[in-house]
């Protein structure tokens, strides 16, 4: 791709101050009122009226949450560049005392959805106006889609809904409290992980605590399989995999001198490649059965597949590396690591090539932790143009492409 100056007037469709008040006031509204995984009816109903009136027609997905939008007629032939955006809140108080707190008890935008949903938006209205000029020289989809945060994603349900008919590249961003804002971090190849949901129930007799050789004994093999059963996987898959099973409940027993007849363990599994995500299911199984079989304990494993790794496309990753280079500098992008968080962004680059890049939003200078999926987690609100101007720029440059 040929590089382009900062600035360059080869690159309209800047933010203009007025609408960068505007998508701000937008994004504290929808942090205002956050809404769960396929419950974000509000949300949808905010964006097709703010579409709708730049004189745009958004259609809603099946299910009445999430929508998707053209801008520009697409008439078969290119097929067009999506930018991505996901809608959801999550389960958790907002603990932070702003003017914009979450309204609504025992659930925050703690992961940045409201920012991702606002800049797509402002990209969206960006573009339509440079469409109305006659300057927009190939369509763009926007895609808002709900439930992110919900196993397996609501990527899964988008696809089927024929979101990507059409779509020959995807773009996303994800806010992420370790960049500054103004910068963006991007790399080639994985950049998220894959995760799936891991349950286990314990069965047994119970019995006395003076007597656990005539029983089993459930809250010792709950504890052995929680530190065993990542033990074991980590001698039977390449440690390279970087596969990992971490729990986030341990319930059991009621008294301290009553060994229970029921114990539950739920966490996450995560690892780095596909190979590795997709044994890891009878592997897990087969260590869980071990570990239960050994303290004579009745397991029953529930394994809720999750979503692959987000793997960026080498010419897609370039694309938004231009795109940041002509509107910020080269000093904007950062190398930035692969995590082991997951994201259903990956569903889409199972159909389609595309690529996710870490939006920035820490404060330059701000030495708070403020880690996605906290109560007190909060956004630069400078990040807002940085990935609108980011994707009108992506826009723009992918028009040339084939």
């Amino acid at each position: 791709m040929k590089s382009r100056e900062p600035g360059s007037a080869t690159l309209p469709g800047t933010l203009s101050s007025a609408l960068r008040d505007e998508l701000i006031a937008f994004r504290r509204d929808l942090h205002m009122h956050p809404e769960l995984g396929n419950q974000e009816f509000r949300t949808t109903a905010a964006l097709k009226a703010r579409l709708e009136a730049a004189g745009l027609a958004p259609r809603v997905l099946p299910g009445g949450t999430g929508l998707i939008c053209d801008i520009g007629r697409y008439d078969g032939g290119r097929p067009m560049l999506a930018v991505r955006a996901d809608l959801d809140a999550l389960p958790i108080p907002d603990a932070k005392t702003v003017a914009y707190r979450s309204t609504v008890p025992n659930r925050a935008h703690a992961c940045g959805h409201d920012v991702h949903t606002t800049t797509v938006l402002g990209a969206g209205l960006v573009l339509a106006e440079m469409e109305r000029e006659g300057r927009l020289p190939r369509p763009v989809r926007l895609l808002f889609q709900p439930a992110e945060e919900v196993l397996p994603g609501g990527a899964a349900d988008a696809v089927a809904a024929g979101v990507l008919d059409g779509v020959g590249r995807i773009i996303a961003v994800h806010c992420d409290p370790k960049v500054d804002a103004g910068k963006i971090g991007l790399r080639t190849g994985p950049i998220t992980s894959a995760c799936d949901r891991l349950e286990i129930t314990l069965d047994g007799p119970g019995g006395h605590t003076a007597r656990p050789h005539l029983t089993t004994d459930l809250v010792t093999a709950a504890a052995r399989i929680a530190t065993d059963v990542p033990a074991v996987l980590a001698r039977r898959v390449d440690a390279r995999s970087g596969l990992s099973v971490t729990w986030g409940r341990i319930e059991a027993g009621h008294a301290p001198n009553v060994i229970p007849q029921h114990a539950e363990l739920s966490g996450t599994v995560r690892c780095l490649d596909l190979p590795a995500w997709r044994d890891a299911p009878d592997l897990v199984h087969a260590a869980v059965d071990e570990v239960a079989t050994l303290h004579r304990a009745k397991s029953t494993v529930n394994y809720v597949r999750g979503v692959p790794p987000v793997v960026n496309d080498h010419t897609v990753a370039e694309l938004l590396r231009e795109a940041m280079t002509a509107r910020c500098g080269v000093d904007a992008v950062e190398d930035t690591e692969q995590s082991l968080g997951g994201e259903d962004f990956s569903w889409y680059l199972e159909h389609v090539p595309g690529a996710m890049a870490r939006l920035g939003v820490r404060t330059p200078g701000d030495l708070r932790v403020r880690d996605l999926h906290a109560g007190d987690f909060d956004v630069d609100e400078r990040c807002i143009r940085t990935a609108v101007e980011l994707f009108t720029a992506a826009a723009l440059i992918d028009a040339g492409a084939s």
